[in-house]
């Protein structure tokens, strides 16, 4: 029914039962009493659509009801669409410019190239790693070269983990020993993608949490080193963010995006249990651009985002 979107159905379809079979609840086949609209209203903060977006869906309600007090759960559907589509409008971005990125192409006499780099950051225990690999397995599937820096060099599984992903998947890796400064492996990765004509780079950086100064001048300081072999790196700077903290992502987002900028952002672990409504919420606080979503575990569980299909999966009649 959607295409590659049918997995983010699957994983947003319990967020949509819990709405549909609510909202019959309300209606029993009768049209909306204004008794009702405090129901509605409570059961979409429960989707964790979140507060600035639930009291505009709450207002248009109210608008419409004063002039169709005759109102069915149909009509109520339609509005939380539309909605949910003025938040989101130009809150996805195609992958094809992606795609179009990290190009070969006549130089000063040589071919020359300016890898894509993308930097994953996040909380611990986001899945930055896993995305990380999973995205290499989006772009070679799309033909592209692919390099990985573990830049996460605090925790020796992330290594053992990201190993054994470029082994399956085939993409080359940079890693460095335990303990490493992660913006050295950062700036070895970018230079080895230039020497040996990779298309992307992604680096795989570790969980931080955003009120640690510290760890923040690390991420800084990463920047800092592979823009002095280029002054467009990282093109890309996103946030990786795990659906079921929902709207608490917020906090910390606005603090990466403050202190670094970020370009991005990839929504992980939306499987049944996640809170199928969190990117709305998200996206109308930050406004950063949602790339792509994680559906699984698995090498081809990440999907691009799509806002017409994420809000008919989401709320759709």
């Amino acid at each position: 029914m959607f295409g590659l979107f049918s997995k983010v159905y699957a994983r947003v379809e319990s967020t949509k039962n819990r709405l549909t079979s609510s909202f019959k609840s309300i209606f029993q086949g009768k049209k909306l009493a204004p008794s009702s609209i405090d129901q509605i209203e409570a059961l979409l903060y429960a989707a964790d659509i979140g507060v600035e977006t639930v009291e505009n869906i709450i207002a248009a309600i109210k608008v419409a009801y004063r002039n169709n007090p005759q109102m069915r759960e149909r009509e109520v559907s339609i509005i939380c669409e539309d909605v949910l589509f003025d938040v989101l409008r130009g809150g996805d971005r195609s992958p094809e410019t992606l795609l179009k990125s990290g190009e070969w192409g006549e130089g000063r006499g040589d071919l020359q190239v300016i890898p894509l780099v993308i930097a994953l950051i996040g909380s611990n225990g986001s899945g930055k790693t896993t995305t990380a690999a999973k995205l290499a397995g989006f772009f070679t599937e799309n033909g592209k070269s692919v390099i990985i820096g573990a830049c996460d060099t605090f925790r020796a599984a992330a290594n053992e983990q990201i190993k054994i992903w470029s082994e399956r998947l085939h993409f080359d890796l940079v890693e460095s020993q335990r303990g490493a400064d992660p913006a050295s492996v950062a700036f070895d990765t970018c230079q080895a993608a230039i020497n040996r004509r990779r298309n992307v780079v992604i680096l795989d950086t570790a969980g931080r949490l955003h009120n640690k100064s510290h760890l923040m001048g690390e991420l800084v300081k990463l920047k800092q080193v592979i823009g002095r072999i280029n002054p467009l790196f990282p093109q890309h700077l996103w946030l990786v963010a795990d659906a079921h903290l929902g709207t608490n992502t917020i906090t910390s987002a606005q603090k990466f995006h403050m202190e670094l900028g970020l370009t991005g952002m990839i929504l992980t672990k939306l499987d049944g249990a996640g809170r199928g409504g969190a990117i709305v919420g998200i996206y109308q606080k930050l406004g950063i651009p949602v790339y792509f979503m994680g559906t699984g575990e698995g090498p081809t569980d990440l999907v691009p985002f799509v806002i017409e299909e994420y809000v008919h999966a989401l709320v759709g009649v």
